[in-house]
């Protein structure tokens, strides 16, 4: 099992910027040093639910202050960036890193992002597939021509190439976020693992992975290929020594911090958008994840494991918005809950 965590940047009410992303930092810095195995960086524009920008600038950073941690993007959106210029960073860290980088891939959501970049609403709703497609490409091939509806130009080398010596596929792994049956067989049909998210509980995540695999299947994959698809499971995870504890350190930190940052969120086309309450959402997270003694967070991971097939964690460990908190959160399940799934 490959548990990490899930690095949001978080801007709880009353504090900073700075302060957000100095306990991001500092929580990666201390996963590493606590034996976990990937810190997953999250990426928003123009609100307090997360402060970092740039998932894979963000990484490159936490790359180059670590020596054995993994560190993915969960994820960079191809809806506002070029895919050619997201595929160059990530064939950049892949090499400078030996392998170490993992870009994690979604559509983002129908916000004022799309018109700042450029980019439009049609490059959310239907552009998608083909920048995931030409971003693949340019991973896995010596040179890239593009002829779609989005992207058009002549034939040029990859430069640089992702070594072949690095990994099987020749690239950084790439994972695709999904949360719809849609997306689920978008990321199938490309033989793509799965990043789902923390809303959603074991028995709709098992759904999920079973209906990737059916379309697999469909496409010609084989059985070995299937099973061995690495789908990610993001979660929340607070450990203390009475689970009635961590949930309160929670549930007193995270509904300000879900209220304004949520509510920060501007569609691009004036369309209405339904709210989740914030307390209930924190009690829901609550119930689905791993919060509480040491023993419950393993036997939680465990079972999800089991129920899911799903063996890799993202687990939002700043839930409290403290550093020290943070830290102390990170360093206990490092220490105290992966020796129990060893």
């Amino acid at each position: 099992m490959r548990v990490g965590s899930f690095v949001l940047a978080a801007r709880f009410p009353g504090q900073g910027e700075g302060e957000a992303l100095h306990r991001a930092v500092r929580s990666a810095e201390v996963a590493e040093e606590a034996g976990l195995d990937t810190a997953w960086l999250a990426e928003h524009h123009f609100v307090p639910y997360g402060t970092c920008p740039s998932a894979i600038t963000l990484a490159a950073l936490l790359l180059g202050r670590t020596r054995r941690l993994r560190v993915g993007t969960a994820v960079s959106v191809l809806s506002t960036v070029h895919p050619v210029a997201l595929g160059e960073q990530a064939a950049l860290l892949h090499i400078t890193s030996g392998g170490r980088f993992t870009l994690g891939l979604g559509r983002g959501g129908p916000w004022v992002d799309l018109e700042v970049f450029g980019s439009g609403l049609e490059a959310y709703e239907k552009g998608f597939p083909e920048s995931l497609d030409l971003l693949v490409r340019w991973l896995r091939e010596p040179s890239v021509a593009a002829g779609g509806e989005r992207f058009r130009f002549r034939e040029v080398p990859v430069v640089p190439r992702p070594s072949e010596a690095l990994t099987e596929t020749g690239g950084p792994e790439v994972v695709v976020a999904c949360t719809s049956p849609s997306s689920v067989r978008l990321a199938a049909e490309r033989g793509l693992p799965m990043l789902l998210g923390m809303h959603i509980g074991d028995e709709e995540k098992a759904e999920m992975v079973a209906l990737w695999g059916r379309h697999a299947r469909a496409c010609g994959r084989q059985g070995p290929e299937i099973h061995r698809a690495a789908h990610v499971s993001a979660g929340v995870c607070q450990i203390a020594d009475r689970r009635t504890d961590a949930a309160e350190t929670l549930l007193k930190a995270m509904p300000g911090w879900l209220k304004q940052g949520l509510e920060a969120h501007v569609t691009v086309d004036g369309r209405q958008r339904r709210m989740r309450d914030p307390l209930a959402y924190t009690e829901l997270l609550c119930g689905l994840h791993p919060v509480g003694p040491p023993r419950l967070c393993a036997d939680r991971l465990a079972a999800t494991s089991e129920r899911t097939g799903i063996s890799r964690f993202a687990l939002l460990v700043e839930g409290s918005g403290d550093l020290a908190a943070t830290e102390e959160n990170v360093r206990r399940l490092g220490g105290e809950v992966l020796p129990q799934l060893a």
